[in-house]
């Protein structure tokens, strides 16, 4: 079922990742393909590995235009997760003080999850629209006016809050990692790393200072997670003026990617992508509480997530070096699936004693699985074009994926009055993992054709 590809030939020009025509189901059409012979170029790649044979577009501007570039997505990309790690942290006062029930507590962190799935898919069909650049702007209004809104602390307002958040996170997530593809082909490993230790980093944040900021500024929760608007606010005034391309658009003219869809390998990775979400985003959302049901304060089960967050930056500038110098990342795919199984079950059981070190080690678990399911996206797509169009799916159909594990976890708890059958749960999603890396892991390209 599984069968390999050789290497690509063909690689986008100009917008290339997203040049599309106008479709109502958000499935675009990329533009003008170039055939390039195989060149030293592509530094993504071991000089052997199939995708070496197909280089990305030579970025354009000086290389103050890309420091700034490059500084602007990190700030992005710190902005992605806030919204989801502050509100697992303030959830049990949400509740105390609304008087919301598990299952609407349980919809409330998984709507931005589903935003996420439902938006995603859309993004290379508004990337090509209005620009990479402009649809990236008007993603981080959407953020900043979402985070603001929660400061108004009324229960139907936090669910369009939450909504309009998503929609910009969801977009964001995927134009750019097709940005990244573009602009900085030639130092893609170090771009990853730092897309993915920024927002692991944000996620920290949002985790470990929501509740020192709540008490400190005495702003209660409504305020604390309003806060979070601030820094959605600077990485608006510095992208701001970027939001114009420097070059024009691509031509309308343009190519078809087939076959996507129809891959086995581009679901794999897809798998991948939405299960490893699905741990990650049920840790992010209800990690904090099962820990104050276990006894710890809730300072201190914030700074536990924040903890095992942080971890993951130092994994996430590691693991997608790692895996771009590897043919295969089986082994990467498989070990972090497993250790992110222990590290959660060890969170729930084990003795309070050592939940820092068990924190660490879900935050290395994690971080890896996350840094992993990014890279993969780049790895397995022989162009900028495939590329979109795989990490539109991958996120797309991946979120929501991912927004099962939440639902399900608040779920069992509002039936058993407990978390402990989460970790059934849990055991189940990471076994899925495996499977999945066993494919996603595998050195293939995506059988997507390019033809005019």
């Amino acid at each position: 079922m599984w069968s390999k590809r050789g290497p690509a030939s063909v690689r986008l020009q100009d917008e290339g990742a997203l040049s599309a025509e106008s479709s109502p189901s958000c499935q675009p059409r990329i533009d003008r393909a170039i055939f390039t012979p195989l060149n030293k170029e592509n530094a993504l790649y071991p000089p052997d590995h199939p995708s070496a044979a197909n280089p990305a577009p030579a970025p354009t501007g000086s290389g103050a235009r890309r420091l700034l570039l490059g500084l602007s997505v990190i700030l992005i990309a710190f902005n992605l997760r806030p919204v989801f790690s502050s509100l697992s942290v303030v959830l049990p006062e949400i509740v105390a003080e609304t008087g919301m029930s598990s299952a609407a507590a349980s919809a409330l962190t998984t709507l931005p999850i589903v935003c996420l799935g439902l938006f995603a898919m859309c993004a290379p069909w508004l990337g090509r629209r209005l620009g990479m650049e402009r649809t990236l702007l008007a993603c981080m209004v959407l953020i900043t006016a979402g985070t603001a809104l929660r400061g108004v602390g009324h229960v139907p307002l936090l669910f369009l809050a939450s909504a309009l958040a998503g929609a910009g996170i969801a977009v964001s997530n995927v134009l750019l990692s097709a940005l990244i593809k573009r602009e900085f082909s030639s130092h893609g490993a170090a771009m990853m790393g730092g897309y993915t230790m920024a927002v692991c980093g944000g996620a920290a944040a949002g985790a470990g200072l929501t509740v020192p900021l709540e008490h400190a500024l005495g702003i209660g929760w409504t305020g604390a997670l309003a806060i979070w608007a601030i820094p959605a606010i600077v990485a608006v005034s510095l992208w701001a003026p970027q939001a114009w391309p420097v070059r024009p658009l691509a031509s309308e003219s343009g190519v078809v990617v087939r076959g996507l869809w129809r891959d086995p390998l581009a679901w794999q990775v897809t798998l991948y992508m939405g299960l490893q979400s699905a741990l990650a985003y049920s840790v992010m959302g209800w990690l904090a509480p099962i820990l104050r049901e276990r006894g710890l304060s809730a300072e201190t089960a914030g700074f536990v997530v924040s903890v095992s967050v942080l971890t993951q930056v130092a994994t996430c500038l590691v693991v997608p070096g790692m895996a771009m110098r590897r043919q295969r990342q089986v082994g990467l795919a498989v070990g972090s699936a497993v250790m992110t199984a222990a590290a959660i079950l060890a969170c729930m059981f084990a003795p309070l004693g050592g939940i820092w070190a068990w924190a660490v080690t879900l935050g290395i678990a994690q971080g890896s699985t996350f840094a992993l399911a990014l890279t993969l996206i780049v790895m397995r797509s022989p162009d900028a074009g495939v590329a979109a169009r795989l990490s539109g799916m991958a996120q797309g159909v991946g979120y929501l994926i991912a927004a099962g594990g939440p639902m399900l976890v608040g779920l069992l708890r509002a039936w058993t009055g407990s978390f402990q059958a989460s970790a059934w749960l849990f055991g189940a999603i990471a076994s899925a993992l495996v499977f999945a890396g066993l494919g996603a892991g595998r050195d293939r390209l995506v059988n997507a054709t390019t033809t005019a």
